[in-house]
């Protein structure tokens, strides 16, 4: 496991506090016995040479409305690894993933070598990295596709979904054949939120991941719990990323308004149903590790569900460092809830990174 200097968590601490993120009163609160233990990492992205020369060739040189694409490698994954004391990052592909290419074929064959891509970096080096699994959407049958040969043949460790598909929520009965999969299946499936498709419209100039990606995350999460897709298929184990988005503020208020009885859908089980279902989620802290959202996390069910990120390389380092430095500094907590939070409860979720 990977320790942190005095030096580097000084260094760290202190761009915490110029960046603004962690308060005095949280600095003195630290945990019963924090944990310095290496991280497991739930939310961290990868842009193979192929992938960002495809975004290039689209004409993507800045993202959701504005968002620099960063250089990536692994060696500048594996450097920002062991400069946080991060023992395993699992990697996705964040925002626009393959959906910002109109042909379907072209879709299939980018997401089929990204899957590779990852899967040989994880046959290389196992205990440093996993992978969650893209798929070609919004053609279903050719991501059941894909799920199927990324999940089986290449062995990768769940799959990724966007917040909304050209404009289509996760609770659309379109999408269930890939959630009745994903549930026989067990699977892992990590939501990343991207642009709504009225962003333009409400984005005021601003890139996407300042406020509409929490918003689009809580969005899609609710429209799932109203369909009922969660309910019906519960053996997928979903996490939502950002301490969950907006959908901490908002919870009380979808279980209040489960049971309105002119609405179209709504879930079968009221207010308990909703918070069930939510209580059932994990949600990382990239970009979110604060006494104030562990405590709304509590209220949404159990710090068991609570999974460490960074969400590397799209935050600028000196927010990296300084999410780890709150992390580290977390107060409130026993040692169980810090350490299940750095590593035990993914290491529950992904039992693969256990046995190495």
């Amino acid at each position: 496991m990977h320790k942190p200097s005095r030096r580097a968590a000084l260094g760290q601490f202190s761009a915490a506090l110029a960046l603004g993120i962690t308060g005095s009163a949280q600095a003195a609160d630290t945990a019963t016995s924090p944990c310095t233990c290496g991280l497991v990492d739930a939310h961290s992205h990868y842009l193979p040479p192929f992938y960002a020369q495809a975004l290039a060739d689209a004409g993507l040189v800045t993202l959701d409305g504005g968002f620099p694409v960063p250089p990536w490698s692994e060696e500048k994954a594996l450097a920002h690894m062991d400069r946080h004391s991060i023992d395993t990052s699992m990697l996705s592909v964040s925002s626009p993933t393959v959906g910002f290419l109109k042909d379907s074929l072209a879709r299939q064959r980018l997401a089929r070598a990204l899957n590779v891509f990852a899967a040989e970096l994880v046959q290389r080096t196992p205990s440093r990295f996993g992978a969650f699994a893209t798929l070609p959407l919004p053609d279903v049958a050719a991501s059941l596709d894909e799920m199927g040969y990324a999940l089986d043949v290449l062995k990768l460790d769940g799959v990724v979904m966007e917040t909304n598909v050209h404009g289509i929520y996760l609770g659309d009965t379109r999408l269930d054949p890939l959630f009745a999969e994903l549930h026989r299946r067990r699977a892992t499936l990590f939501l990343h939120p991207t642009s709504p498709p009225c962003f333009e419209a409400v984005g005021l100039g601003r890139p996407a991941p300042i406020f509409e990606f929490p918003l689009d995350t809580a969005r899609t999460v609710t429209d799932l719990v109203f369909a009922g897709t969660l309910t019906k298929y519960p053996d997928i184990r979903i996490i939502v990323p950002h301490a969950g988005g907006a959908l901490s503020a908002v919870a009380e208020r979808i279980a209040m308004f489960s049971t309105l009885p002119f609405l179209p859908q709504r879930p079968a089980g009221g207010p308990d149903e909703v918070r069930r279902v939510l209580a059932a989620l994990y949600y990382d802290l990239a970009g979110s590790a604060s006494d104030a959202a562990i405590e709304r996390l509590r209220r949404l069910g159990s710090l068991s569900h609570v999974l460490f990120g960074s969400d590397f390389p799209f935050t600028p380092a000196a927010g990296i460092a300084a999410n780890v430095a709150a992390f580290r500094a977390l107060g409130g907590l026993t040692a169980a809830e810090h350490e299940g939070m750095a590593r035990g409860n993914a290491l529950r979720l992904f039992p693969r990174l256990g046995s190495l």
